[in-house]
């Protein structure tokens, strides 16, 4: 089934990125500054959230803000379940804005998420599974102060992440570890417009372990984006070339820990 959805993700990516002749392409340097922390409060469940802060041009101008808040089941060591909700505020960067009236705009959605762990050797092996109920605002005029209404889309994603320990065997306190990602969401329903690939992440990170509580990592990212609409029939794709910093912290709340 992993063989499968990764095979069917990487024909429609490369179906996209062969449609040469009728597309638009722009591009745009980004800076991503996320935190995310996990709260244990019992030996199955955990509290999961992110805080995500995204520029344009590195640094200097907004992409998007996030915030994102779950709750986890570990199943085991290898298999966890997560379900929780998000916000996205997403802002007019670059050259040709994502919203057609070049505004800024709103996002909620829902989200299901399964995390399946295997071990080869010193290299772990992550596979992330995530489906999405958006509700994406959209604006029926220039003159509009607010979203007029939200639409509903579907999205699913998979992701591919590795880490490969560099100075143990093992990701242990004082580790430093190597980190490659890779990201494919595609868009599927009633309400998907031009872009049923939606978007491809890919990433090539340095970390390293503090203690239990703290990681660190950062790098190289590469993320295309396509947008939910044409212009002159054609396709627009922003492809974003820039940095992510991660920082990691882990608490355990169990009174007997």
């Amino acid at each position: 089934m992993i063989k499968v959805i990764f095979t069917l993700s990487l024909v429609l990516f490369s179906v996209s990125i062969l449609a040469q002749n009728n597309r638009i392409n722009t591009r745009e340097n980004i800076g991503w500054y996320n935190t995310f922390g996990t709260f244990k409060v019992s030996d199955k469940f955990d509290v999961h959230s992110e805080f995500q802060i995204r520029r344009s041009d590195f640094i200097t101008d907004w992409q998007q803000f996030l915030l994102r808040f779950g709750v986890n089941y570990h199943l085991n060591d290898r298999v966890m379940f997560r379900a929780g909700a998000a916000w996205i505020e997403t802002f007019p960067y670059g050259e040709i804005p994502i919203n057609v009236f070049g505004m800024q705009f709103s996002q909620y959605k829902t989200f299901q998420m399964v995390r399946l762990i295997q071990n080869e050797g010193r290299l772990s092996i992550h596979h992330r599974f995530m489906l999405e109920q958006r509700f994406v605002g959209r604006f029926d005029s220039p003159s509009s102060t607010s979203e007029d209404d939200f639409l509903y889309q579907d999205r699913v994603r998979y992701m591919l992440r590795t880490y490969l320990p560099l100075n143990n065997p093992q990701i242990i306190d004082r580790t430093y570890y190597l980190v490659f990602f890779d990201e494919v969401f595609i868009g599927f329903g009633e309400n998907v417009n031009a872009n049923i690939f939606d978007q491809n992440r890919l990433g090539l990170l340095l970390g390293y372990r503090f203690n239990k509580n703290l990681r660190i990592d950062a790098g190289y990212m590469n993320q295309i984006i396509q947008f939910g609409r044409q212009i002159n029939g054609q396709n627009i794709f922003q492809t974003n070339h820039g940095f992510m910093i991660n920082s990691n912290i882990n608490i355990d709340l169990r009174k007997n820990r």
